[in-house]
């Protein structure tokens, strides 16, 4: 167990997203291959923003004691049309927006919570703290992306 701040581990991981995104915009539109899978810009992004919102669902549910809506992403098996367009200084602009507005999000979430609450969890699965900090382990996708050079 860690006594991380997990706030500041997401807003974190969303700071370094971003900036390896504000260099995307020179990618060469080739997918960068790492593991099983590969990914683009926009991929990245898409998968950061899906597991910053499937794990705040789990936790909302888990917090009033509903069942979270059982995850059905295709996640990152896939790779969409969608995902191989070119990522312009727009792309990145939306990026900020959606990225930033779901970390305050978390921030706000995780703030509101005890210290006992974050490590005494209601509900079935990993403690808030430790779904978090697997969160904030997101920058993975866009690490494969990389910086784009100069």
């Amino acid at each position: 167990m860690t006594d991380r701040d997990p706030a500041i581990a997401v807003t974190e991981m969303v700071e370094h997203v971003l900036t390896l995104a504000e260099t995307w915009t020179r990618w060469d539109g080739v997918p960068r291959p790492i593991d099983d899978r590969v990914y683009t810009p926009h991929k990245a992004i898409r998968r950061v923003a899906d597991h910053l919102i499937d794990h705040l669902a789990e936790i909302e549910a888990r917090l009033v004691g509903i069942p979270a809506i059982p995850d059905a992403w295709h996640a990152s098996t896939i790779t969409t049309a969608a995902d191989l367009a070119p990522f312009t200084e727009e792309d990145y602009e939306e990026a900020v927006s959606r990225l930033t507005r779901l970390a305050r999000i978390w921030t706000v979430r995780l703030g509101s919570l005890t210290g006992e609450l974050l490590d005494d969890s209601p509900g079935e699965g990993w403690t808030f703290r430790e779904i978090a900090l697997h969160v904030a382990g997101s920058d993975y996708y866009a690490d494969a992306v990389g910086l784009m050079p100069e």
